[in-house]
C-alpha cells in the first residue's frame, strides 16, 4: 500500500481516543472464550496480563502508535502479541474488526452520554440558583420581540430549565439503546464458536433495567447499524438549539438598549480598536458552534443513506463527527453552567461570578410596551363584557395612552371610564405589574407562587 493511501484509510490518530473502550471489550470477549473453552485459562491470563501493561502505557504516554497498523485495535492487538505470544493472537477468535469497532463506539458513547447528563444536571442547577434569587424581578415577556406582559424573570428561566430537562430525557432514552452488544456479529454473518454473548453482555454493563443481557439480535444489522450514533447527535443538535436560543437572548440582554444583564468579564472579550466594548464572545460563539453541530447531523445521516449490508469503509468517517459532536457539547454544557451560575468558591461554599440581573432596567422596559393590556381586557370580561369587545376596547385606551405618553396605569379613572362604564377604581390593582404577576396564579404560570413551586419541583428532581 503507498504512504498516499495509509494516510488516506488510516484512522489510529483520531480513533486511539476508544483505547479504553477497545482494552474493555476485548478483556470482556477474553473472559468468556475462557469460559466457553474456546481459549485456554493461561491464554485470558497472558492477555489480562498483557492489557494491564498496554494500559499502563497508554496512561503514560509510552505507547507507540503506529500508522502502518491503521487504527487503534490493531494497534493494541500487535503490542498485545508482542507481549504475550501466542495468546495475543488467539484474542480475535469469534470476532471482526467489523463488531469490534461497533462494540467500542458503543461503550465510548456511553460513558460519555453518563458525563453529558450530568453536565446537563449541573446547567440546570445554575439556573434554579439564578431564578431562586430573583422571582420577584419583573420582566418583559416578549412575542415577536414586541412586549406583550409581563412575566417573573425567574419563570424566564425555568422556561430553559424545562428544555434541558427534556434532553437529559433524550439523553438517557438514547443510552438505553446504544447500550446493546453487536460483539459476536463477527464480519456479518456471525461466527462458528460457540460463543456467549450475553455473558460478555453482562459483564460490559449492556443490561436493561431489570438486569437483562442487551445483544444485537441480527448480525448484519449489528456490524453496520449507526442509528445510535446519529440518535445521539440528534439530541445533541437539539441541546445546542436551546443552548443558541439562550445565548441569543444573552446577547440581546446584556447589549446596551437593553441592559438587562451583565456576563462576568471572564466571558466576554473586548474590542481590537474600541476599548469600551465588552462582546459576548461566549454566547456568540456557541450560537456558532450549534451550525456545526447540525452540520455532523447531516453529515451522518448522508453517510448512511447509500449504504448496503452489512459494513462499508464508509462507517470509518462516523467517528470524527461523533467525536467532536460529544466534544463541543460537553465544552459548552460545561462553560455555560458557570456562566450562568458562577463558580464554586472553596472557602464560602457558594458560588459566585455568574449572571448579574439589572432588575430596574427590566422594570423600566416592561412599562414601555403596555404589557397590562390584556389584564385589562380580561378585567372587562370579567365584567360581562364579550372578549372581542373588551380586545377592541382596550385597543383604545392604549391608543390614548400612547397620545399622552403614558402607561395604562397612569390614566385618569375618568378617562378610563369613558371606554366603558364598568371600570371602578380596582382596575388599578389590575394594571400594576405586581397584580398582573399574581394574578396568573395557575400550574405553569408566572405568578411567583407558582414560580416558586416549580423551583422546589425542580430543587427536588434534580438533587
Amino acid at each position: 500500500m503507498s504512504e498516499l493511501v495509509k494516510r488516506y484509510t488510516a484512522s489510529v490518530f483520531f480513533d486511539k481516543r476508544l483505547w479504553q473502550a477497545d482494552i474493555q471489550g476485548s478483556l470482556a470477549h477474553a473472559e468468556m472464550l475462557a469460559a466457553q473453552k474456546i481459549i485456554g485459562a493461561s491464554d485470558l491470563a497472558d492477555i489480562q496480563r498483557g492489557m494491564a501493561q498496554i494500559t499502563q502505557e497508554i496512561e503514560s504516554g509510552a505507547f507507540e502508535w503506529k500508522l502502518d497498523l491503521e487504527d487503534v485495535h490493531l494497534n493494541i492487538e500487535a503490542r498485545l502479541t508482542a507481549l504475550v505470544g501466542d495468546a495475543g493472537k488467539r484474542l480475535h477468535t469469534g470476532r471482526s474488526r467489523n463488531d469490534q469497532v461497533a462494540t467500542d463506539v458503543r461503550l465510548w458513547l456511553r460513558s460519555e452520554m453518563d458525563l453529558i447528563i450530568a453536565l446537563l444536571v449541573d446547567l440546570q442547577k445554575s439556573l434554579v440558583d439564578v431564578a431562586e434569587k430573583n422571582v420577584e424581578v419583573i420582566l418583559p415577556g416578549f412575542t415577536h420581540l414586541q412586549v406583550a406582559q409581563p412575566v417573573s424573570f425567574a419563570h424566564h428561566l425555568l422556561a430553559y430549565v424545562e428544555m434541558f430537562a427534556r434532553d437529559a430525557e433524550r439523553m438517557s432514552d438514547v443510552r438505553r439503546r446504544t447500550n446493546r452488544l453487536p460483539l459476536g456479529s463477527a464480519a456479518l454473518a456471525g461466527t462458528t464458536y460457540p460463543l456467549d454473548r450475553e455473558r460478555v453482555a453482562r459483564t460490559l454493563g449492556m443490561v436493561d433495567d431489570q438486569g437483562h443481557p442487551q445483544v444485537c439480535q441480527n448480525s448484519l444489522d449489528g456490524v453496520s447499524d449507526r442509528d445510535f450514533a446519529i440518535e445521539f447527535t440528534a439530541a445533541a443538535s437539539l441541546c445546542m438549539m436551546h443552548i443558541s436560543r439562550m445565548s441569543e437572548e444573552l446577547i440581546l440582554w446584556m447589549s446596551q438598549n437593553f441592559g438587562f444583564v451583565k456576563i462576568a468579564d471572564r466571558f466576554t472579550t473586548g474590542s481590537s480598536i474600541m476599548p469600551q466594548k465588552k462582546n459576548p464572545d461566549v454566547p456568540e460563539l456557541a450560537r456558532g458552534k450549534t451550525g456545526r453541530v447540525f452540520g455532523h447531523l447531516m453529515g451522518l445521516l448522508t453517510l448512511m443513506k447509500g449504504q448496503p449490508l452489512a459494513y462499508n469503509k464508509d462507517n470509518q468517517e462516523d467517528k470524527e463527527p461523533l467525536f467532536d459532536t460529544v466534544d463541543t457539547l460537553k465544552d459548552t454544557l460545561r462553560i455555560f453552567s458557570e456562566m450562568i451560575g458562577g463558580q464554586l468558591n472553596p472557602a464560602s461554599g457558594h458560588k459566585e461570578g455568574g449572571i448579574t440581573v439589572n432588575a430596574s432596567a427590566m422594570d423600566t422596559a416592561v412599562k414601555k410596551g403596555y404589557a397590562t393590556a390584556t389584564d385589562l381586557a380580561d378585567y372587562l370580561v370579567k365584567k360581562g363584557l364579550p372578549f372581542r369587545d373588551a380586545h377592541e376596547t382596550v385597543a383604545h385606551a392604549v391608543k390614548a395612552a400612547t397620545s399622552h405618553n403614558c402607561d395604562l396605569s397612569e390614566l385618569p379613572l375618568n378617562v378610563l371610564q369613558g371606554f366603558h362604564a364598568s371600570i371602578e377604581k380596582d382596575v388599578y390593582d389590575v394594571l400594576s405589574l405586581r397584580g398582573s404577576l399574581n394574578a396568573r396564579n395557575t400550574l405553569g404560570g408566572t405568578a411567583p407562587a407558582q414560580v416558586k413551586l416549580q423551583i422546589a419541583r425542580h430543587r427536588a428532581r434534580l438533587m
